[in-house]
């Protein structure tokens, strides 16, 4: 349990993070990260082709390394170079981020109803972070906005609520599972 608490506590401060870094510098934080994920693409690239070449032939044959490590180290190189196809995409990558959103906002529906049949308490927390999720997910995949920008002023927004509300309920959550439900379990 604390493992699980630990990584869901990583995953919002991560989340957050993120979300700051999306309202100081949208585009140079996205094409920093486009930029690092091509540099890790080619890598991952090269260690495949360097594979296929050190394992035996019919081996190497079947596993298709050398197909791989190309593939890998070519999107790598569009990824490094070509950063600015991304950001002139980024609505479109919005639109899948809005997709994620409204399905996490779904997830945490049913955590919330999963709350309440349990009869546990604080299910107001995660009913909340369920709306936001949901709300703001409709309204990515709707976009509104009247420049990119504000798309990602408020993507990072969403980020940063989104993650402290899913702190909060963790906590909770983990405070209610160690307090005795009544005096016979003391």
């Amino acid at each position: 349990m604390l493992k699980r608490n630990l990584s869901n506590m990583a995953m919002s401060l991560v989340e957050v993070i993120v979300g700051i870094l999306l309202l100081v510098n949208p585009v140079g934080f996205t094409s920093g990260i486009i930029v690092a994920f091509g540099a890790v693409l080619m890598i991952a690239g090269l260690f495949s082709i360097i594979k296929y070449f050190r394992t035996e032939p019919e081996e190497a044959a079947i596993s298709q390394t050398l197909v791989k490590g190309v593939t890998m180290l070519l999107l790598g190189a569009f990824c490094a170079f070509k950063a600015h196809w991304f950001i002139a995409t980024f609505p479109v990558l919005t639109l899948v981020y809005g997709v994620v959103i409204l399905l996490a906002g779904i997830t945490k529906l049913q955590w919330t109803v999963d709350i309440i049949r349990t009869k546990r308490s604080k299910w107001i927390l995660a009913a909340i972070s369920a709306a936001i999720s949901v709300l703001c997910g409709i309204i990515i995949i709707t976009s509104p906005f009247s420049s990119t920008a504000v798309l990602w002023m408020f993507t990072g927004i969403t980020l940063i609520v989104e993650a402290i509300f899913d702190m909060i309920g963790s906590i909770f959550s983990n405070r209610e599972k160690k307090e005795p439900k009544n005096a016979e379990e003391v």
